[in-house]
């Protein structure tokens, strides 16, 4: 017996449906290459060539079946995932409304023209017949039909129930995979990590493409929020900001699959990021708004970390009232829920709320409080950590450069620059390097000491 590759990962499908896109090919093109290339049935590779998923594909086949009346095919998703997995063989009739949704021929589905199932699924469809036909040759009454109605349907959904193919001992060791990584992400450079964290998308991307008990599928969801929102901040702090924007759409679609308010509003606090630095803030602003009336004055970590992305992004708007409003609350907030979970890429510890708060006084000008606030976060943090403390610093920096020492200011960012590790000087910390020289006086932009500041910013990486 021919022995059957295991499916590729949907990620592998969307590479070579963005490849075919940019080479011209039709979609019945790009699904021949999936069905060959990732071992899936020809049915799904249509589907995955189009870039939906079984839900949105599900809808469409529906929509499409009104006009049928009662013998409308009652096509959903987990229906859907049955077709393409073989697990079961749809009627004459929805095949009909897939050829006509996916604009092919049933043999390009993977179909015979007639719509003749195989022996299994016509086993499969056969045993409740058969067991309601037994019933009626006995001269059973309407309710005995119906009771034997029921049963089958029971056994059916047990059946399927069955199929699900992620044991608890997997879900158990993907929780703590994703958790490894959350922790890892607090001091691994990004361009390492980003290698890290697709090869956990991918292994929970190969679970989730099949049907699971929903318990299993939110978990699954949950997980793919989380590391989606890694690999899009990730990008971010490497620049690249269409790609980073592009994976938060996903996080957050992934975390409203979910259903769990707080990752939802998580998810959507830490996108808030992208716009804060690099535009526009008011994206910014509505991201983190809209986290903050998730989480619905509930106190919690998220909450307190919405509250405070809110108020340093109106600081650096210049809404001074809507920003020391935001900040209060986030302060109440914070003081109620306290610090915890330190060693976690998805926790708000006390040294992040500080990092937030010296980002909204330096930002509003009260630059003696962010300065305070500056060397308390400092010391919170240990020596092995990401760019947060080069940030305190360059924001110190600011602060310099605003109380009318440039001098000491470009001297200070240029040394913290510099003892960045090359894997983390990346876009964003030369970014906000060269805020620095933005905080300026204009007749000082051109002195001697911001010249070499910004011969500093145009070393190649490695070079000190």
């Amino acid at each position: 017996m021919e022995q059957r590759m295991k499916p590729h990962a949907p990620s592998c499908a969307k590479r070579l449906r963005l490849q075919g896109d940019a080479a011209g090919q039709t979609a019945l093109e790009i699904a021949q290459i999936i069905h060959e290339h990732c071992s899936v049935s020809q049915l799904r590779a249509h589907r995955l060539a189009r870039g939906l998923t079984q839900k949105e594909a599900a809808e469409g086949v529906r929509s499409l079946g009104p006009r049928l009346g009662e013998h409308a095919p009652k096509a959903d998703a987990i229906r859907l995932g049955h077709w393409e997995s073989g697990r079961h063989h749809p009627r004459p009739q929805a095949i009909a409304l897939l050829c006509e949704f996916y604009e092919c021929g049933p043999g390009e589905l993977g179909f015979e023209a007639t719509g003749a199932p195989p022996r299994a699924a016509l086993t499969n469809d056969l045993v409740p017949m058969v067991a309601s036909r037994a019933v009626q040759g006995h001269g059973a009454t309407e309710s005995d039909r119906l009771a034997a109605s029921v049963d089958a349907a029971r056994r059916a959904v047990d059946r399927t129930l069955a199929a699900a193919t992620v044991s608890s001992g997997q879900l158990d060791l993907l929780d703590e995979q994703v958790l490894w990584a959350r922790q890892q992400y607090v001091y691994t450079p990004p361009g390492p990590m980003l290698t890290v964290l697709l090869r956990h998308l991918g292994d929970i991307e190969n679970l989730a493409a099949d049907r699971q008990p929903a318990a299993v599928q939110v978990r699954l969801s949950e997980l793919t929020a989380m590391l989606a929102t890694l690999i899009a901040d990730a990008l971010m702090k490497l620049g690249e900001l269409d790609r980073s924007q592009a994976w938060y759409g996903t996080a957050r679609h992934a975390a409203d699959d979910s259903g769990n308010t707080e990752l939802r509003a998580r998810v959507r606090a830490q996108a808030a990021m992208l716009p804060f630095y690099y535009g526009p803030l008011s994206a910014a602003v509505a991201l983190a708004r809209d986290a903050r009336m998730i989480c619905r004055g509930r106190p919690t970590a998220t909450g307190a970390f919405a509250a405070a992305a809110e108020a340093r992004a109106l600081a650096k708007l210049g809404d001074s009232k809507g920003a020391e409003a935001a900040l209060r609350y986030a302060a109440g907030m914070f003081d109620q829920v306290g610090s915890h979970g330190e060693d976690d890429a998805f926790s708000f510890p006390e040294r992040r709320f500080l990092l937030y708060r010296s980002g909204t006084l330096t930002a509003l000008g009260r630059t003696v409080e962010a300065r305070k606030v500056q060397a308390q976060a400092l010391a919170l943090y240990p020596a092995e950590t990401g760019i947060d403390p080069t940030l305190l610093s360059l924001e110190a920096a600011i602060c310099l450069a605003r109380e009318h020492s440039p001098a000491e200011a470009c001297e200070l960012a240029g040394s913290v620059f510099l003892r960045v590790v090359p894997a983390h000087r990346t876009p964003i910390v030369e970014e906000r390097a060269r805020d620095v020289i933005h905080a300026l006086p204009a007749a000082v932009r051109g002195s001697r000491a911001a010249r070499e500041l910004r011969e500093i910013l145009e070393l190649p990486p490695g070079q000190t």
